[in-house]
């Protein structure tokens, strides 16, 4: 009985130290179902599972599932890091951690795919937002906590770990992964067109407007750049601040996001500085069902400023504030505590941003009609006098600098950016 009362009054303390909205909660409780009767009850479930459960069970083991199971249920997002959990999520936000390169949520018992890394092994292996894994070295994730889940996809540098897929309008599949570790260059940056700054925005994780900066500066000084396209398909978001950052570097003035919480007077709200580092140059962002999160509060707030054109697909709708509180023995809480709103007051939660332009992916093929004739082609056709031929180059060939027109997305992004910029000259 001591050993009951003593285990009783750790999950007292843990629990009020550590889950403060319970407390909240319980006001609104029946009477006869008070706090303290519920973890009475909590705790006799605790010692009847220790004394008399198949196998002997840890009290830690007890314990920290509970905690877990308590946070899962109230939101995809909230839950408890054990130590291993919580290294492991700090070493992402700074860009480098070992794995498969997988951004996954928990929807309906299941590990969701919500993006693919760029170039990691997850990405190489074809897999796809939306994409559903239902077993894991074949074993199933029902019944699996997501932190479970994540524990066995990582392992050991050059293992492999065998993922069952199930994607929408497809048969179930098996594919191989090796674990590598996973080095993420968030930001590269390309010239597109000879005019057109093409940013590939992977994750946000540290530094990466300062990555911005650099690479737009060196751009402007060697070329003479029209606008840039925004790539954040795919991009699972990362940290809050630096969202805001790269969305200040395009904006002068105005609300960029806020943050609110159940008690209004817990709104945050983050506004953008004096400068706009393309000086009103056309910006548009490519996005998809993999943007999600810090991805989807860059596209909202130049969208609701109507400083960029957003094309391609609506985005996921990840749309929650976590906030992670350390406890004791290294571990960690992940607690969703409120949600992203654009500068217009759209909640970005389980809605998404819209494109401006829908775009889907496509393959396209260049028709070549060897019938048509020109004007000049005729044997008697007057000719021009004021017009001097030139040699024009072969459209044709296919070079090497032109395979990214292969991407369908991305392509009509760059003429689009073209298009905005002769307007605004002929405007002037």
């Amino acid at each position: 009985m001591t050993r009951k009362i003593s285990i009783f009054k750790i999950l007292l303390c843990l629990t009020i130290l550590t889950s403060l909205p319970t407390n909240i909660m319980a006001k609104d409780s029946s009477k006869s179902n008070n706090t303290y009767e519920l973890l009475n009850l909590f705790g006799e479930v605790m010692e009847r599972a220790k004394a008399t459960y198949v196998e002997d069970v840890e009290d830690k083991k007890l314990i920290e599932a509970a905690i877990n199971g308590m946070l899962v249920s109230l939101d995809p997002h909230s839950s408890y890091l054990d130590e291993k959990s919580f290294k492991y999520m700090n070493e992402q936000t700074k860009g480098k951690f070992g794995g498969l390169g997988i951004e996954v949520t928990m929807e309906e018992g299941l590990v969701k795919v919500v993006s693919p890394i760029d170039d990691t092994p997850a990405f190489k292996a074809g897999l796809k937002p939306g994409d559903y894994i239902t077993n894991i070295d074949e074993e199933t994730v029902i019944g699996m906590t997501l932190n479970d889940a994540v524990d066995k996809m990582r392992g050991k540098v050059g293992t492999k770990v065998k993922l069952t897929i199930r994607r929408i309008n497809e048969k179930p599949f098996d594919v191989t992964i090796k674990r590598e570790e996973i080095n993420i260059q968030s930001v590269k940056t390309e010239l597109k067109n000879d005019d057109v700054v093409y940013v590939r925005i992977s994750s946000f994780s540290e530094n990466i407007d300062q990555d911005i900066i650099k690479a737009i500066k060196k751009h402007k000084k060697e070329n003479k750049i029209k606008g840039i396209v925004l790539d954040v398909r795919n991009n699972p978001g990362g940290l809050l601040d630096q969202a805001v950052a790269v969305s200040d570097l395009f904006l002068s003035k105005g609300e960029i996001v806020s943050t609110r919480s159940r008690n209004p007077e817990d709104t945050i709200r983050y506004s953008a500085t004096e400068g706009d580092i393309i000086e009103g140059m056309p910006i548009v962002v490519i996005i998809n069902d993999g943007s999600a999160s810090a991805s989807e509060i860059v596209a909202g707030a130049l969208q609701d400023h109507k400083r960029a054109v957003i094309l391609g697909e609506k985005s996921f709708g990840k749309g929650s504030v976590q906030t992670v509180v350390p406890l004791g023995n290294n571990a960690a809480m992940r607690l969703t505590t409120s949600l992203y709103y654009t500068p217009s007051g759209r909640s970005i939660q389980a809605k998404g941003i819209e494109p401006d332009i829908v775009v889907h992916p496509a393959k396209i093929e260049e028709f070549k009609n060897e019938y048509n004739f020109s004007e000049a082609e005729y044997a008697n056709a007057l000719k021009n006098k004021n017009f001097k031929e030139e040699k024009t180059k072969d459209t044709n060939k296919n070079t090497k600098d032109d395979e990214w027109r292969k991407d369908y997305q991305l392509s009509r992004a760059v003429d689009l950016v073209k298009a905005l910029d002769i307007y605004k000259e002929n405007k002037q």
